[in-house]
């Protein structure tokens, strides 16, 4: 509800697409710089109390825009500057919590499925967030949008309260924060099954994923709508994200999922694709559960198979090397998507990133292949080992 609302308000109060691309410049490029600081903190520190602080610190920040909008005569970079706090604080919280859910998970034969799941809970939340907060923007205003926000974060740290966890043992480190830092990167180098969908995220979110930057554009001048427009196009998003997480959450255990992540990929591009030039409303809806669809599925499926090929030492300094790959360059893309749709126009801008998604599908092909022939090869293997096993390809 946040989000929609912060994009909405400054693209009212400004008109300009390359406003909405700062926006989210603003509150996405911190992780770009410090995810990999966050990564370090999570491997060295107690993951749990991690999170329990950087949502503390969300909470505050919450309330700081709250007070803010509500309260005073606020500035656009009063916005900025509390957006870009927000990202520092993501910096940390993004490693620690996917962390955890390796923790959580008991059965590490489950944590494909746990990850699916999860990811459906995320976008459970993306499909009635922005639709509530459209409503909610077109009759009370962002500043009500930004106080329920605030108000949730009650909710969230009680449910951290409750959890349990194993007693942490804090492991000895010779080395310092820089030199894990250098210790993690040198493991992506010799890491190719991680490091080349790290680098495949990193294209995706750079290129393709900004689409959502130029969403108000659709909502408020192709469709002619309102926030409650702007709120049903997110929300259609969202429900074609849920349904690829319920599908994913269903796979059976030893499905390739590298061959899926190329398909999906490509999913997202058609989808893209098809929505760019679309003026009908309704058919907009559809196509946009179809990229949803496709952008859940492909970011799912890459989180899976860094989370099931990452070692435990590593797993923290990874999954920051993740986070500045997915959030850290969707910043970058969405000061290039709004300048590009400046120039291109808005729908252009959409037709090529879909296009782009569909180019870095086949980029990656020769890496995602060579990694299925390896993946039937141990399944061979394991059959003639023992012939009364039989795993799903």
């Amino acid at each position: 509800m946040q989000r929609t609302a912060l994009y909405w308000l400054v693209y009212t109060q400004t008109d300009s697409e390359f406003m909405l691309g700062l926006i989210v410049f603003a509150s996405q490029f911190p992780s770009f710089l410090f995810s990999p600081l966050g990564g370090v903190v999570s491997d060295r520190y107690n993951r749990y109390r991690v999170m329990l602080f950087t949502q503390i610190a969300a909470m505050i920040q919450a309330v700081l825009l709250v007070v803010v909008i509500l309260f005073t005569k606020y500035a656009l970079w009063e916005i900025f500057a509390l957006s870009i706090l927000l990202g520092i604080i993501n910096a940390f919280d993004v490693p620690a919590r996917q962390s955890l859910v390796h923790e959580i998970v008991a059965d590490k034969d489950d944590l494909p499925n746990a990850i699916a799941l999860n990811s459906s809970m995320v976008n459970l939340a993306w499909l009635i967030g922005p639709a509530v907060s459209g409503i909610v923007l077109e009759k009370l205003g962002a500043g009500i949008c930004f106080l329920i926000n605030a108000i949730s974060f009650i909710a969230v740290i009680t449910s951290l309260l409750l959890m349990k966890f194993p007693k942490f043992i804090p492991q000895k480190h010779t080395k310092k924060v820089l030199g894990e830092f250098k210790e993690g990167w040198e493991y992506l180098k010799h890491t190719p099954s991680i490091g080349f969908v790290i680098l495949l995220i990193a294209s995706v979110s750079l290129l393709v994923l900004p689409y959502n930057t130029l969403l108000p554009v659709y909502a408020k001048v192709i469709f002619k709508g309102n926030a409650t427009t702007f709120g049903y196009l997110n929300s259609a998003i969202g429900l074609g994200a849920i349904g690829g997480a319920i599908m994913l959450a269903s796979l059976k255990t030893g499905v390739n999922l590298k061959r899926l992540l190329f398909i999906y990929l490509l999913v997202f591009g058609v989808g893209l694709i098809l929505f760019s030039h679309i003026t009908n409303f309704p058919m907009a809806l559809v196509f946009s559960m179809l990229l949803g669809f496709g952008r859940m599925s492909q970011t799912t499926i890459s989180n899976t198979i860094v989370q099931t090929h990452v070692s435990q030492e590593m797993r923290g300094r990874v999954m920051g090397y993740f986070a500045m790959a997915f959030f850290g360059m969707m910043p970058l893309g969405g000061l290039l998507v709004g300048s590009a749709s400046q120039y291109i126009g808005t729908p252009n801008t959409i037709l090529a990133e879909g296009i782009a998604a569909i180019l870095i599908a086949f980029l990656f092909f020769p890496f995602l292949r060579k990694e299925i022939l390896k993946t039937k090869d141990k399944i061979k293997l394991i059959e003639l080992e023992d012939p009364s096993v039989k795993i799903d390809q």
